[in-house]
């Protein structure tokens, strides 16, 4: 059903980062069960009527690199995945450690650089491993820029989406970060100008974060675990338990829109329950716009009543 001008997406992308997992069922500093926000993420996921093609986890799947957690991983993502019907793109992190990331998740013994190209129904999506082990900041060599360089040399059909942990992209509301960004972005972006690249999805930062580089757009998603407030209240950074969202990227045949979903539940104030979809949908076009765009029509004056007015049809 079109209500308005666009068509439908040729492609959903939902964008989670930064579960931080732990083996054992532990929390992160003792406060946060970094499980109950995946699931938490995966449930929300479950709820949209547009199902996502694939979910794309840009990195610091595990909070330790830890084996166990790892395999913990794979037992609560992929039974939701296989229910969505989606695909799954896994991205290294600076959390992650490669022999663990590769063999729980890959069933590949190769420890060394995590890089890996899949296909989404004519979209391609690049999985970059900025990962550099031992260190918290980001790096990617020359032998990961000329391949990359290679992939882009022949277009994909929708374009290619690059999904890397370190985003290259300015952190100004925590400049802290800048210390462990992905160094020498120049180098990336000699290699991803004039490609066929469309937008590159990052996370890292735990906080949701907006930019442009090398004429491509970049969406930041935040942590599905703790998140980074980039407003605190005199302190130099405040991690924090709450605001935990992950991103919804709907691909277009000429744009991409980004949207954040947040993962908490909140109280309703207004609204109307699903089973008036069916009522809306057969309405004509001109009905429809009537009721919800007339500022006097019924509907925009029902008040607190939460329920649809019945259309006034000619007979």
């Amino acid at each position: 059903m079109q209500y308005g001008q666009h068509p439908a997406p040729d492609v959903t992308i939902a964008h989670l980062s930064d579960v931080h997992l732990l083996g054992g069922g532990l929390r992160q500093y003792g406060v946060v069960d970094p499980e109950a926000g995946l699931r938490l993420a995966l449930e929300r996921l479950s709820r949209l009527e547009r199902k996502p093609d694939v979910l794309v986890f840009t990195g610091d799947l595990a909070d330790r690199g830890e084996p166990e957690a790892y395999v913990r991983l794979r037992e609560v993502v992929e039974p939701a995945v296989a229910a969505l019907g989606a695909q799954l793109v896994w991205v290294m992190g600076n959390h992650d450690e490669r022999a663990a990331y590769a063999r729980a998740l890959f069933d590949s013994d190769d420890d060394g650089l995590q890089d890996r190209v899949h296909d989404v129904r004519g979209l391609r999506v690049i999985a970059l491993d900025t990962s550099v082990p031992g260190w918290h900041h980001g790096e990617l060599d020359d032998v990961q820029l000329d391949w990359l360089a290679e992939q882009l040399a022949t277009p994909a059909e929708l374009g290619t989406v690059l999904a890397m942990h370190h985003p290259p992209i300015p952190v100004p509301l925590m400049e802290a970060a800048a210390v462990i960004e992905l160094h020498d972005q120049h180098r990336l972006a000699a290699v991803v100008e004039g490609t066929d690249v469309r937008q590159i999805l990052g996370g890292h930062f735990h906080y949701s974060s907006y930019s442009t580089f090398a004429g491509v757009p970049v969406s930041v998603a935040s942590a599905s675990c703790y998140t980074s407030d980039p407003a605190p209240l005199e302190r130099f950074i405040s991690g924090v338990d709450g605001h935990q969202s992950f991103t919804m990227t709907h691909v277009y045949a000429d744009r991409l829109v980004n949207t954040v979903v947040p993962l908490g539940d909140v109280p309703e104030i207004t609204g109307y329950p699903s089973d008036v979809r069916a009522q809306v949908e057969a309405l004509s076009a001109e009905e429809r716009h009537d009721m919800f765009a007339r500022k006097d029509s019924d509907f925009n004056n029902a008040g607190e009543s939460h329920r649809l007015p019945t259309p006034q049809v000619d007979q």
